[in-house]
Protein backbone atom coordinates (compact mmCIF):
# COMPACT_ATOMS: atom_id res chain seq x y z
CA UNK A 1 0.00 0.00 0.00
CA UNK A 2 2.18 2.94 -1.04
CA UNK A 3 -0.60 6.20 -1.26
CA UNK A 4 -4.21 6.23 0.39
CA UNK A 5 -6.82 8.87 -0.08
CA UNK A 6 -9.54 9.64 2.97
CA UNK A 7 -12.53 11.40 1.81
CA UNK A 8 -14.14 13.31 4.89
CA UNK A 9 -15.73 16.59 3.82
CA UNK A 10 -17.24 18.32 6.77
CA UNK A 11 -17.77 19.06 9.49
CA UNK A 12 -15.81 20.00 12.64
CA UNK A 13 -16.89 16.97 14.77
CA UNK A 14 -16.41 14.42 11.85
CA UNK A 15 -13.10 15.65 11.18
CA UNK A 16 -12.24 15.72 14.36
CA UNK A 17 -13.60 12.00 15.08
CA UNK A 18 -11.87 11.10 12.03
CA UNK A 19 -8.41 11.29 13.38
CA UNK A 20 -7.91 8.07 14.92
CA UNK A 21 -8.42 6.61 11.70
CA UNK A 22 -4.89 8.09 10.29
CA UNK A 23 -3.48 6.85 13.33
CA UNK A 24 -4.74 3.08 12.48
CA UNK A 25 -3.70 3.88 8.95
CA UNK A 26 -0.06 5.10 9.57
CA UNK A 27 0.34 1.84 12.06
CA UNK A 28 -0.77 -0.89 9.59
CA UNK A 29 0.75 0.60 6.65
CA UNK A 30 4.02 2.53 8.18
CA UNK A 31 5.31 3.84 4.75
CA UNK A 32 2.28 4.84 2.90
CA UNK A 33 1.36 8.37 1.82
CA UNK A 34 -2.12 9.09 3.74
CA UNK A 35 -3.64 12.10 1.95
CA UNK A 36 -7.44 13.80 3.09
CA UNK A 37 -9.88 15.53 1.18
CA UNK A 38 -11.96 17.67 2.88
CA UNK A 39 -13.51 20.95 2.60
CA UNK A 40 -11.64 24.75 2.83
CA UNK A 41 -13.58 25.47 6.38
CA UNK A 42 -11.93 22.56 8.20
CA UNK A 43 -8.52 21.48 6.31
CA UNK A 44 -6.60 23.84 9.06
CA UNK A 45 -7.66 21.29 11.21
CA UNK A 46 -6.80 17.88 9.16
CA UNK A 47 -3.51 20.12 9.38
CA UNK A 48 -2.83 19.84 12.83
CA UNK A 49 -2.29 15.57 11.82
CA UNK A 50 1.60 15.61 11.02
CA UNK A 51 0.44 12.26 9.88
CA UNK A 52 -1.18 13.58 6.98
CA UNK A 53 0.93 14.41 3.95
CA UNK A 54 -0.89 16.35 2.12
CA UNK A 55 -4.81 17.62 2.62
CA UNK A 56 -6.67 18.37 -0.87
CA UNK A 57 -9.02 21.17 0.03
CA UNK A 58 -12.05 22.82 -1.92
CA UNK A 59 -14.08 26.13 -0.49
CA UNK A 60 -17.36 23.94 -0.82
CA UNK A 61 -19.55 25.26 1.44
CA UNK A 62 -18.70 29.08 0.85
CA UNK A 63 -19.24 28.66 -2.57
CA UNK A 64 -23.04 27.10 -1.91
CA UNK A 65 -23.27 30.41 0.15
CA UNK A 66 -21.81 33.06 -2.01
CA UNK A 67 -21.61 31.31 -5.76
CA UNK A 68 -18.60 33.25 -6.63
CA UNK A 69 -16.51 32.75 -9.88
CA UNK A 70 -13.26 32.98 -7.31
CA UNK A 71 -14.39 30.17 -5.21
CA UNK A 72 -15.39 28.46 -8.78
CA UNK A 73 -12.17 28.53 -10.28
CA UNK A 74 -10.76 27.23 -6.38
CA UNK A 75 -12.69 24.53 -6.78
CA UNK A 76 -11.60 23.61 -10.25
CA UNK A 77 -7.78 24.30 -9.75
CA UNK A 78 -8.31 21.64 -6.62
CA UNK A 79 -10.08 19.10 -8.95
CA UNK A 80 -6.16 19.35 -11.05
CA UNK A 81 -4.58 18.91 -7.27
CA UNK A 82 -6.75 15.73 -6.53
CA UNK A 83 -5.84 14.29 -10.08
CA UNK A 84 -1.97 14.76 -9.65
CA UNK A 85 -1.78 11.25 -7.69
CA UNK A 86 -2.66 8.12 -8.05
CA UNK A 87 -3.97 6.17 -5.30
CA UNK A 88 -4.27 2.46 -4.03
CA UNK A 89 -7.12 3.03 -2.65
CA UNK A 90 -10.02 5.79 -1.58
CA UNK A 91 -11.66 5.52 1.33
CA UNK A 92 -15.48 7.60 1.08
CA UNK A 93 -15.91 7.53 4.72
CA UNK A 94 -18.83 9.88 4.67
CA UNK A 95 -20.95 8.57 2.18
CA UNK A 96 -22.95 11.77 0.32
CA UNK A 97 -23.17 13.06 -2.83
CA UNK A 98 -20.23 15.51 -2.39
CA UNK A 99 -18.01 13.00 -1.04
CA UNK A 100 -18.86 9.85 -3.59
CA UNK A 101 -17.99 12.46 -6.45
CA UNK A 102 -14.35 13.50 -4.98
CA UNK A 103 -14.10 9.55 -4.88
CA UNK A 104 -14.89 9.37 -8.65
CA UNK A 105 -12.49 12.09 -9.47
CA UNK A 106 -9.95 10.59 -7.46
CA UNK A 107 -7.63 8.63 -9.38
CA UNK A 108 -8.49 5.26 -7.56
CA UNK A 109 -7.96 1.54 -8.33
CA UNK A 110 -9.75 0.93 -5.61
CA UNK A 111 -12.82 2.99 -4.13
CA UNK A 112 -14.28 2.62 -1.08
CA UNK A 113 -18.30 2.94 -0.18
CA UNK A 114 -20.73 2.39 2.31
CA UNK A 115 -23.43 -0.42 1.33
CA UNK A 116 -26.46 1.53 0.19
CA UNK A 117 -28.36 1.07 3.48
CA UNK A 118 -25.93 2.74 5.21
CA UNK A 119 -25.38 5.88 2.62
CA UNK A 120 -25.95 9.23 3.86
CA UNK A 121 -27.59 10.37 0.25
CA UNK A 122 -27.90 6.67 -1.63
CA UNK A 123 -26.95 8.58 -5.06
CA UNK A 124 -23.49 8.21 -3.55
CA UNK A 125 -23.52 4.78 -4.65
CA UNK A 126 -22.54 5.29 -8.33
CA UNK A 127 -18.57 5.95 -7.31
CA UNK A 128 -17.46 2.99 -5.88
CA UNK A 129 -16.05 0.14 -6.92
CA UNK A 130 -15.73 -1.73 -3.43
CA UNK A 131 -18.01 -1.70 -0.28
CA UNK A 132 -17.00 -2.01 3.40
CA UNK A 133 -18.51 -4.40 5.51
CA UNK A 134 -22.37 -3.94 6.70
CA UNK A 135 -21.99 -1.20 9.54
CA UNK A 136 -20.71 -2.38 12.92
CA UNK A 137 -23.34 -1.70 15.84
CA UNK A 138 -21.18 0.58 17.40
CA UNK A 139 -21.14 4.68 17.60
CA UNK A 140 -20.25 6.55 14.19
CA UNK A 141 -16.73 7.05 15.17
CA UNK A 142 -15.77 3.82 16.10
CA UNK A 143 -18.17 2.65 13.01
CA UNK A 144 -15.12 3.91 10.58
CA UNK A 145 -12.65 2.50 12.09
CA UNK A 146 -14.31 -1.03 12.40
CA UNK A 147 -15.29 -0.28 8.33
CA UNK A 148 -11.78 0.55 7.22
CA UNK A 149 -9.68 -1.81 8.87
CA UNK A 150 -12.18 -4.99 8.17
CA UNK A 151 -11.67 -3.42 4.34
CA UNK A 152 -7.66 -3.19 4.27
CA UNK A 153 -7.36 -6.31 6.78
CA UNK A 154 -5.61 -5.17 9.63
CA UNK A 155 -6.58 -4.68 13.48
CA UNK A 156 -6.66 -1.44 15.82
CA UNK A 157 -6.25 -0.84 18.86
CA UNK A 158 -9.08 0.24 20.65
CA UNK A 159 -8.03 3.42 22.19
CA UNK A 160 -8.12 6.23 19.66
CA UNK A 161 -5.34 8.58 18.87
CA UNK A 162 -6.33 11.96 17.57
CA UNK A 163 -2.78 12.88 17.32
CA UNK A 164 -3.25 16.70 16.81
CA UNK A 165 -0.48 19.34 17.35
CA UNK A 166 -1.87 23.03 17.62
CA UNK A 167 0.30 25.16 15.82
CA UNK A 168 1.75 28.45 17.66
CA UNK A 169 -0.62 31.50 17.73
CA UNK A 170 1.22 34.93 16.47
CA UNK A 171 -0.30 36.53 19.43
CA UNK A 172 -0.55 34.58 22.59
CA UNK A 173 -3.75 34.85 24.32
CA UNK A 174 -5.09 36.82 26.83
CA UNK A 175 -6.77 34.38 29.03
CA UNK A 176 -7.83 35.20 33.24
CA UNK A 177 -5.47 33.98 35.40
CA UNK A 178 -5.64 32.79 39.15
CA UNK A 179 -8.06 30.04 38.76
CA UNK A 180 -8.60 27.27 37.06
CA UNK A 181 -11.13 28.04 33.41
CA UNK A 182 -14.37 26.07 33.36
CA UNK A 183 -15.21 26.34 28.98
CA UNK A 184 -19.27 26.31 28.75
CA UNK A 185 -20.02 25.86 24.96
CA UNK A 186 -23.89 26.74 25.29
CA UNK A 187 -23.76 27.39 21.44
CA UNK A 188 -25.14 24.93 18.80
CA UNK A 189 -26.76 24.79 15.39
CA UNK A 190 -30.17 24.66 16.19
CA UNK A 191 -32.61 25.53 18.81
CA UNK A 192 -34.18 21.94 19.29
CA UNK A 193 -30.47 21.29 20.33
CA UNK A 194 -30.01 23.97 22.91
CA UNK A 195 -29.65 23.66 27.01
CA UNK A 196 -31.88 26.29 29.14
CA UNK A 197 -30.05 29.23 29.88
CA UNK A 198 -31.36 28.90 33.73
CA UNK A 199 -29.58 25.07 33.82
CA UNK A 200 -25.96 27.07 32.59
CA UNK A 201 -26.32 29.75 34.81
CA UNK A 202 -26.90 26.76 37.62
CA UNK A 203 -24.12 24.89 36.34
CA UNK A 204 -21.96 28.00 36.07
CA UNK A 205 -22.65 28.90 39.81
CA UNK A 206 -21.76 25.59 41.11
CA UNK A 207 -17.99 25.27 39.45
CA UNK A 208 -17.39 28.96 40.67
CA UNK A 209 -18.48 28.24 43.82
CA UNK A 210 -15.59 25.32 43.43
CA UNK A 211 -13.06 27.69 42.30
CA UNK A 212 -13.38 27.73 38.81
CA UNK A 213 -13.33 31.00 36.28
CA UNK A 214 -16.26 30.19 33.97
CA UNK A 215 -15.57 31.34 30.31
CA UNK A 216 -18.08 31.42 27.44
CA UNK A 217 -17.24 31.46 23.83
CA UNK A 218 -19.37 32.09 20.86
CA UNK A 219 -19.80 32.27 17.21
CA UNK A 220 -22.54 34.30 16.05
CA UNK A 221 -23.92 37.68 17.34
CA UNK A 222 -27.26 35.92 19.04
CA UNK A 223 -24.69 32.96 20.57
CA UNK A 224 -22.77 36.28 22.30
CA UNK A 225 -25.99 37.44 23.57
CA UNK A 226 -26.98 34.12 25.28
CA UNK A 227 -23.06 34.05 26.23
CA UNK A 228 -24.38 37.73 28.52
CA UNK A 229 -27.30 36.31 29.45
CA UNK A 230 -25.44 33.23 31.04
CA UNK A 231 -22.36 35.52 32.22
CA UNK A 232 -24.94 38.23 34.13
CA UNK A 233 -26.26 34.93 36.10
CA UNK A 234 -22.91 33.57 37.24
CA UNK A 235 -20.44 35.96 39.11
CA UNK A 236 -17.02 36.65 37.83
CA UNK A 237 -18.30 34.93 34.49
CA UNK A 238 -16.79 36.52 31.37
CA UNK A 239 -17.60 36.47 27.07
CA UNK A 240 -14.71 35.77 25.43
CA UNK A 241 -13.90 37.99 22.25
CA UNK A 242 -14.51 36.40 19.30
CA UNK A 243 -11.98 33.62 18.54
CA UNK A 244 -10.49 31.52 15.53
CA UNK A 245 -10.87 27.84 15.90
CA UNK A 246 -7.40 27.54 16.46
CA UNK A 247 -7.44 30.52 19.27
CA UNK A 248 -10.60 28.40 20.75
CA UNK A 249 -8.53 25.68 20.59
CA UNK A 250 -5.59 26.86 22.44
CA UNK A 251 -8.57 28.19 25.24
CA UNK A 252 -9.73 24.60 25.39
CA UNK A 253 -6.49 23.49 25.92
CA UNK A 254 -5.54 25.53 28.08
CA UNK A 255 -8.98 24.90 29.96
CA UNK A 256 -9.04 22.53 33.36
CA UNK A 257 -12.86 21.97 32.22
CA UNK A 258 -14.94 21.79 29.19
CA UNK A 259 -18.99 21.32 29.06
CA UNK A 260 -20.80 21.71 26.36
CA UNK A 261 -23.59 20.98 23.86
CA UNK A 262 -22.96 17.72 20.71
CA UNK A 263 -20.56 20.43 18.99
CA UNK A 264 -17.71 19.90 16.66
CA UNK A 265 -15.23 22.30 19.69
CA UNK A 266 -16.36 19.91 22.44
CA UNK A 267 -15.45 17.11 20.30
CA UNK A 268 -12.04 18.31 19.84
CA UNK A 269 -12.01 19.31 23.79
CA UNK A 270 -12.32 15.16 24.17
CA UNK A 271 -9.54 14.92 21.25
CA UNK A 272 -7.36 17.56 23.05
CA UNK A 273 -7.39 14.89 26.06
CA UNK A 274 -9.42 17.91 27.97
CA UNK A 275 -12.03 16.55 31.14
CA UNK A 276 -15.21 16.85 29.18
CA UNK A 277 -19.08 16.60 29.43
CA UNK A 278 -20.82 16.39 26.34
CA UNK A 279 -24.56 17.24 26.55
CA UNK A 280 -27.09 15.48 24.42
CA UNK A 281 -31.07 17.11 24.18
CA UNK A 282 -31.93 16.76 20.00
CA UNK A 283 -29.81 13.99 18.98
CA UNK A 284 -28.16 10.48 19.68
CA UNK A 285 -25.99 9.87 22.76
CA UNK A 286 -25.15 6.54 21.36
CA UNK A 287 -24.30 7.39 17.99
CA UNK A 288 -22.33 10.09 17.66
CA UNK A 289 -21.45 11.22 21.58
CA UNK A 290 -18.20 11.13 22.70
CA UNK A 291 -15.77 8.46 23.93
CA UNK A 292 -16.79 7.28 27.90
CA UNK A 293 -13.53 7.10 29.80
CA UNK A 294 -12.00 8.69 33.07
CA UNK A 295 -12.00 11.93 31.57
CA UNK A 296 -15.35 12.33 29.09
CA UNK A 297 -18.65 11.67 29.45
CA UNK A 298 -21.96 12.25 27.56
CA UNK A 299 -25.08 12.79 29.51
CA UNK A 300 -28.58 13.19 28.22
CA UNK A 301 -29.69 12.02 24.98
CA UNK A 302 -32.43 12.27 21.66
CA UNK A 303 -35.48 14.12 23.38
CA UNK A 304 -34.09 13.76 27.09
CA UNK A 305 -32.29 16.51 28.21
CA UNK A 306 -30.54 16.07 31.07
CA UNK A 307 -30.97 18.05 34.34
CA UNK A 308 -28.44 20.20 36.05
CA UNK A 309 -28.01 17.24 38.89
CA UNK A 310 -27.09 14.93 36.32
CA UNK A 311 -24.41 17.46 34.53
CA UNK A 312 -22.90 17.96 37.58
CA UNK A 313 -22.36 14.34 38.56
CA UNK A 314 -20.80 13.71 35.33
CA UNK A 315 -18.52 16.74 35.65
CA UNK A 316 -17.47 15.58 39.43
CA UNK A 317 -16.58 12.35 37.52
CA UNK A 318 -14.65 13.47 34.79
CA UNK A 319 -12.57 16.36 37.32
CA UNK A 320 -11.40 13.54 39.38
CA UNK A 321 -11.27 10.52 36.50
CA UNK A 322 -13.68 8.70 38.47
CA UNK A 323 -16.17 7.58 35.38
CA UNK A 324 -17.54 4.72 35.43
CA UNK A 325 -17.27 2.28 32.58
CA UNK A 326 -21.40 2.69 32.04
CA UNK A 327 -21.19 6.37 32.69
CA UNK A 328 -22.13 6.84 28.91
CA UNK A 329 -25.03 4.97 29.70
CA UNK A 330 -25.64 7.23 32.90
CA UNK A 331 -29.76 7.91 33.35
CA UNK A 332 -30.55 11.44 31.66
CA UNK A 333 -32.42 13.13 34.39
CA UNK A 334 -36.26 14.52 33.91
CA UNK A 335 -36.90 17.78 32.32
CA UNK A 336 -38.37 20.24 34.62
Amino acid sequence: MKRILIVKVTSLGDIVETQPVVSDLRRAFPSAKIDWAADAAFADIIRWNPAVDRVLSAPLRKFKKARSWADLKDIAASIGDLRAEKYDVVLDIHGVYKSAIIAFLARGRRRYGYKNKDLGELGAAFAYNKRFGPRPKTDAWRGMRVSVADALGYSFDETPDFNLHLPSLATPLQLPQGAPIAMLFHATSADEKKWPIDRWAETGRSLTARGYRIALPWGTEGERREGEQIAALVPGAIVLPKLTVTECAHCIEASALVVGMDTGLVHLAYALGRPTVMIFTATSREHFGIGSSSHSVAVGDQLAPPDVTTVLKAIEGVLTGTVAPAAHDVATGTVT
